[in-house]
């Protein structure tokens, strides 16, 4: 493997470029199969001549790709028991997370790593499958949706690829195993993996006859649930090349038919600048936002749909409501700035900003940028009464209270946040 050379202080992105040198080195000499977990799973399982287990899909596909590694999956010839019982002494604790379809969870410290044993399908019905276990690892690989994911790497990194899906990677080809249409029936949730794959390879120029069997399949993706489904969405919105979809007409066609929700394709075609992009993709729920959010209840349909968490609901509805108050008030973010962090915390004045600005002024970088500064170098102060407060002034505690601390602090936001403790005093005297 050659990496090159770079002399320092030759242009000003050599530091930069030396930087990059150096993590493809560490990732020569120190590839992630030799993390020392991975090993230890390696050497509990592996028999003395014979590969037991090996790396298998997302982590590989990364890996070969020299993209950030996240999920480690392996694949095994062992049925889950002798799993179990070849790790009864390691430092591992096994779930059995999906021990009825030979997964099994291996947990150690805060590190995750999900073991499968090698599977065949019996029969299928586009949901759920049911499978028989193999010690063949053709027989696995056949099993799998696309060719970039059936590319399995043993302890020493050496590479078992019985698709050619190397090379489908190297091409950023998205091509499933035998038939498509064999391989959509077995699990309608593979039409939407293929258009997530598709977006992050950014490979749109398909083949038509496969085209063709998506298209005719769709309606399946109906007998999915909801939260199969949602996985994969949060998975897409994550993307960095998902305002890529607008670029073919078909694509995104399909993608508008099976996401009749996200109304608002064309707001992606604003990523275009890199600096707005990068504001935006790093906050999967923004992303949702801006596909979502119009004068509609588009966005509450969407929840109710996928059945999201109350988190997220209550960002899209508070994103909804303020846009259009901040569109109606001028000094939204400038002169009631202050008091717009002080009712809902920065973390979502800093959201809705961003949002704002992607959608009425996406060109001016500069004053989002200078927004989410001023907003977190903004400090506001806390109300300086409570209760308690007015309880050892005298007062019952009950509602009047509250309603005597809400007028009270209306008068100290009025006053820039800051009146002396003999005018507060005043004011509670006023409104009992």
């Amino acid at each position: 493997m050659v990496f090159g050379t770079t002399i320092l202080g030759s242009n000003p992105s050599a530091p930069a470029n030396n930087m990059l040198i150096v993590d493809n080195i560490k990732k020569y000499l120190f590839p992630f199969y030799k993390n020392k977990k991975i090993k230890e799973i390696f050497v509990h399982l592996n028999s003395k001549n014979k590969n037991n287990v090996m790396l298998v899909g997302g982590c590989v596909r990364n890996y070969l790709n020299n993209e950030q590694i996240g999920d480690i999956d392996l694949a095994t010839t062992l049925t889950p028991g002798e799993v179990i019982k070849k790790l009864a002494n390691s430092n591992f604790k096994v779930l059995k997370t999906g021990i009825d379809h030979g997964t099994l969870t291996l947990q150690q410290d805060k590190e995750i790593f999900e073991i499968t044993t090698l599977r065949e399908d019996v029969s299928t019905d586009g949901r759920h499958a049911k499978v028989s276990f193999t010690d063949s690892w053709e027989k696995d690989s056949n099993r799998r949706d696309f060719t970039i994911n059936a590319i399995y790497l043993d302890q020493n990194g050496k590479i078992f690829d019985p698709h050619n899906g190397r090379k489908d990677l190297k091409d950023k080809r998205i091509k499933f195993i035998g038939n498509p249409q064999e391989r959509i029936e077995e699990d309608y949730l593979r039409i939407i993996r293929f258009l997530r794959f598709s977006i992050q390879y950014k490979n749109f120029e398909k083949d038509k006859d496969t085209i063709k069997i998506i298209k005719k399949n769709i309606p399946g993706i109906l007998k999915l649930s909801k939260e199969r489904i949602f996985s994969e969405i949060v998975k897409i919105t994550k993307l960095k090349n998902l305002s890529e979809v607008v670029s073919n007409n078909e694509f995104k066609e399909i993608f508008e038919i099976i996401f009749p929700e996200f109304k608002y394709l064309n707001r992606l075609s604003k990523f275009e600048n890199r600096k707005l992009k990068k504001n935006i993709v790093l906050e999967y729920n923004l992303v949702l936002a801006l596909l979502l959010i119009d004068q509609s209840d588009n966005h509450n349909y969407f929840v109710h749909k996928y059945k999201t968490s109350n988190f997220l609901k209550e960002y899209l509805n508070f994103l909804h409501k303020y846009f259009y108050e901040a569109k109606k008030n001028k000094n939204f973010f400038a002169k009631d700035l202050k008091k717009n962090v002080f009712f809902h915390n920065k973390e979502k004045i800093i959201s809705l900003a961003k949002f704002y600005y992607t959608i009425v002024n996406p060109k001016n970088l500069k004053k989002i940028d200078d927004l989410v500064k001023e907003i977190k170098n903004l400090r506001v102060p806390e109300f300086p009464l409570t209760g308690e407060y007015l309880i050892n002034k005298g007062f019952k505690s009950g509602r009047k209270i509250g309603e005597i601390l809400k007028k009270v602090e209306k008068v100290w936001i009025e006053n820039d946040f800051d009146l002396k403790k003999e005018d507060l005093n005043n004011l509670i005297k006023k409104y009992n």
